[in-house]
């Protein structure tokens, strides 16, 4: 027994034990705490009243938060246990162990300020000199709601159990005025099951509301991108020129029989997944910085494709502080492509480089090294950025993208194991993600301080 090292699970410590004794300099952990430490959480701590037990500071809560989603551990359950068995998260929690009842509502309950601590962490990484600010790259991902895609219902289908469950009522009413005449009873509990068909039917009207009103939003888009094309063949017609292709089709409104909602997360979409055919979504998107791979700008849309994408992030960097600074260039793939999101990026001083189809692989090596083409003698936008992704230094700033936005959409995803949003609803969904892009922000920004 010699050749081992002693066991001894008995001996009593000389003196108190220190969780800070416990974790590495350079743990995660400790860079959490360090970060959390800087902000301004005065937003969370107005809110509690100060009645009642001591409330756990929510700079301690919110550590256990990002560090739990940095780690792949989402679950306030599991963070709750983490506090017991992990030295991490019983450093975080300075040695306390607030409950899995706690942790989830304080979620909940702060979401909207996660928009504010998400800038602030910018503002430390820039600060830390971190964050550069040049060329960002933005795509969209597909996060899993929390609703499976079997409990949707059709508009379809949902005429036909409208119209089957009123014939039951109907058929129960009689039965029930038959019983009443002939004083007699089969056992059933005639207004139990006509309850129970009435609510089932009230549900089948709300859920035929909302497809809809979805129907009618939809309607107004088609119809504006109807008269549109129409506009344009008639400017063309007046110019002399004969439009291509057949006329387009006016748009036919209403719902549809396939138009359908979910009846546990009514704000999700169906949305097609890599490899998966079709499942239950929300588009999460990010603005990704070049240089350093730092989120700089998330939300979350319920739109299938990205055509409509571009402004929210321009907008949004409206509202940023000025010591954040600006962008000075934007990257993004062929489903972000449109004349108005060119002249849109032109407006707010961002060069655009969109990609406007494919992007061809490979190219052949005279292709590769041949000399630019000259520049077009236009004012229009379009054309000069169809230009500028021609030139080499264009491909090779285009072909940062891919580079930049997906191996981050990869990490988050594979490695922090967030595939899945755990609350229900637009905005809470987009509070979660801007969590999970704020965990992934401190976890880089310690990745490149120990770098």
């Amino acid at each position: 027994m010699s050749r081992f090292i002693p066991v001894d699970r008995q001996t009593d410590y000389l003196l108190p034990p220190s969780v800070d004794e416990w974790l590495p300099d350079d743990h995660l952990a400790r860079f959490v705490v360090e970060v959390v430490e800087q902000l301004d959480l005065s937003a969370l701590t107005r809110r509690y009243a100060g009645r009642g037990h001591k409330a756990h500071h929510p700079g301690v809560l919110l550590s256990l938060l990002v560090y739990g989603y940095a780690t792949g551990v989402y679950s306030s359950r599991k963070i709750e246990r983490a506090t017991y068995d992990s030295v991490a998260f019983r450093y975080l929690a300075a040695n306390t162990h607030p409950d899995h009842d706690t942790l989830a509502t304080f979620r909940r309950r702060f979401l909207p300020e996660l928009e504010q601590l998400f800038v602030q962490v910018l503002l430390l990484a820039r600060e830390m000199k971190l964050l550069k600010l040049g060329t960002i790259a933005l795509d969209g991902t597909k996060l899993k709601a929390n609703a499976s895609k079997h409990k949707a219902l059709s508009y379809g289908h949902a005429k036909k159990l409208e119209a089957q469950l009123k014939a039951e009522v109907k058929a129960l009413t009689q039965r029930a005025e038959a019983a009443d005449r002939d004083d007699a009873s089969d056992g059933m509990d005639i207004p139990a099951e006509i309850a129970r068909r009435e609510q089932r039917l009230a549900a089948i009207a709300e859920a035929k509301a909302r497809i809809e009103a979805r129907a009618e939003e939809r309607d107004a888009v088609e119809q504006a991108a109807y008269q549109e094309k129409v506009a344009q063949r008639e400017t063309q017609r007046s110019a002399g020129e004969k439009p291509r292709g057949r006329d387009p089709k006016p748009p036919t409104g209403g719902p549809r029989d396939k138009d359908q909602v979910n009846l546990t997360d009514p704000q999700s979409r169906i949305m097609p997944v890599t490899g998966k055919g079709f499942d239950q979504c929300y588009n999460a998107q990010a603005a990704v910085d070049t240089d350093t791979m730092l989120v700089t700008h998330v939300h979350v849309t319920q739109a299938t494709n990205d055509k409509q994408q571009v402004m929210p992030l321009l907008t949004a960097w409206q509202g940023y502080p000025e010591a954040l600074g600006r962008p000075t260039r934007l990257l993004a793939d062929t489903g972000y492509f449109s004349a108005a999101n060119v002249e849109a990026c032109q407006a707010h001083d961002i060069e655009p480089l969109l990609a406007m189809k494919r992007d061809v692989h490979h190219l052949p090596v005279f292709e590769r090294f041949a000399a630019d083409p000259p520049a077009p003698d236009v004012a229009d936008p379009v054309e000069q950025m169809a230009h500028r992704l021609k030139t080499r230094a264009g491909r090779a700033l285009y072909a940062l993208r891919k580079h930049t936005v997906e191996p981050v959409f990869g990490i988050i995803k594979h490695v922090m194991g967030f595939r899945q949003v755990s609350l229900r609803g637009l905005d809470k969904v987009s509070g979660e993600w801007r969590l999970a892009t704020m965990a992934w922000n401190i976890k880089r920004m310690h990745r490149l301080t120990a770098g």
